[in-house]
């Protein structure tokens, strides 16, 4: 099929599938929304917590083994996604998003059941595979979640509805990742031990099932493609996917420089706790405050560039957020090889987080609409799905690169070894701001109106 011949079928499906807004409630009136809204915030809230317990354990493993884990956890928790993203594309296209959207929710309750088992268990590997269990969960959740916006609400809409989907989203992120440092602290062992830690599985469990019951408010949608068939493209994206991307240059580029956004995200949280726990040496809980301090401004940093966007794409906010990102990574570097107290470095690094985490959220939010709307209706769902595949293959590609460095730079060594090393862990961050920077000079395009 030519590519002239697989426009017009996209056309012609998109003209037989496209969604009637004309019904569709203002946000605040709609129970879609805050379902959709809520059940996202309490997923994501689990996700944190037990991600970041399980992070926090494995830089304990540095005084037992000398090694920091956290590159292993991080690849495992990202290998299902770029296994099952695509698969998942192609599913929240092939069967109703809102269907999918609340068998995720069941499988959680499960998941969350096996963390409880693991930290009971007592051994990290067992925690390992439960994060490859929630990981293989959110594969499945991430297209029909975000693949289902553009169907829920009104495309003048979107740039507000994701901005508050993302606001809550990391408002969840701020709460999981504080918790998992107190939680830590009450109930955990010494040197990595699990200690009591399983008491918080009870809590996650019934967050699980608050979560499924809150995504049945969510109104059915139609299916975006009846009759889907499955082929081996389906497992990295969809064949259709791809070559629409091969004509579709904007969108192509939104989709590397979303990558390299998320190389970059995978590459800063085991930095932080590094940062936090082995150079400033401030413990659990307050290196979960400094991971916590950059949900703090991506919430924020979402919430208004949902509301200042006007019902448009806003490219020049990508550009000021590019910006904000690469200073505030150089001002953490530079705080991190300075002679001041660990306490004002603490501080000042918690207002940069927060700088950095405020400047994510205008940069991700327009490119997540512009992965949303300008695809046609019956391949949003593998386009999202496409999007989380590359993501989190540049996710995996920074858990290596996070692990290189640390070896590189001599911050990881055997467990009887006792090393000073001449380079800290934070001048990783002065690299992933200069990967940052060509995006600031070079990524120039027009805002779109949404109409």
């Amino acid at each position: 099929m030519t590519l002239v011949h697989l426009q017009k079928a996209m056309m012609d499906h998109s003209e037989n599938h496209v969604t009637d807004h004309s019904n569709i409630p203002p946000l605040s009136k709609d129970p879609s929304f805050y379902g959709m809204t809520v059940t996202q915030f309490l997923g994501s809230f689990n996700d944190n917590l037990f991600t970041q317990i399980v992070l926090l354990i494995c830089v304990d493993q540095v005084a037992r083994t000398g090694k920091d884990y956290q590159p292993i956890a991080l690849a495992l928790f990202a290998i299902p996604f770029v296994l099952f993203s695509g698969y998942a594309g192609y599913l929240s296209d092939r069967y109703s998003k809102r269907f999918i959207v609340v068998l995720a929710k069941i499988a959680e309750i499960i998941v969350m059941a096996g963390g409880l088992f693991a930290f009971l268990h007592g051994e990290i590997w067992g925690l390992f595979v439960v994060l490859g269990m929630m990981s293989t969960q959110s594969a499945f959740f991430g297209p029909p979640k975000y693949g289902i916006l553009p169907e829920l609400f009104r495309p003048r809409d979107l740039p507000q509805a994701n901005g508050a989907v993302q606001m809550m989203t990391f408002v969840s992120i701020i709460f999981g990742m504080v918790m998992a440092g107190y939680v830590k602290l009450w109930f955990g062992g010494e040197n990595g031990e699990m200690g009591d830690i399983w008491i918080s599985s009870l809590f996650c469990i019934g967050i699980a099932v608050v979560g499924c019951m809150t995504s049945l408010f969510v109104r059915k949608t139609p299916i975006a493609h009846p009759g889907l068939p499955f082929s081996k493209w389906s497992l990295i994206g969809n064949k259709e996917t791809w070559l629409y991307l091969g004509k579709d240059r904007l969108t192509l580029i939104v989709l590397i420089i979303s990558s390299l956004f998320w190389f970059i995200g995978g590459a800063v949280q085991p930095a932080i706790n590094y940062f936090g726990k082995e150079q400033l040496k401030i413990g659990d809980a307050q290196t979960s405050w400094l991971a916590a301090s950059m949900g703090i401004g991506i919430a924020f940093g979402c919430l208004l560039a949902g509301t200042l966007s006007k019902h448009k794409i806003s490219f020049r906010m990508v550009r000021s957020g590019a910006w904000g990102i690469c200073l505030s990574l150089t001002c953490i570097s530079l705080l991190g090889a300075s002679s001041l107290s660990v306490q004002a470095i603490q501080w000042l690094s918690m207002f940069c987080l927060i700088l950095l985490g405020f400047s994510a959220g205008f940069f991700a939010v327009p490119l997540q609409v512009v992965l949303q709307t300008r695809p046609p209706d019956d391949l949003k769902g593998r386009m999202i799905g496409t999007m989380n595949l590359v993501n989190w293959i540049a996710i995996v590609g920074s858990s290596f690169f996070y692990g290189s460095y640390l070896s590189i730079t001599g911050n990881s060594h055997g467990p009887d070894e006792v090393i000073e090393s001449p380079v800290p862990v934070s001048w990783i961050f002065m690299i992933l701001a200069g990967l940052m920077l060509p995006i600031a000079l070079f990524f120039h395009p027009k805002d779109k109106d949404l109409g």
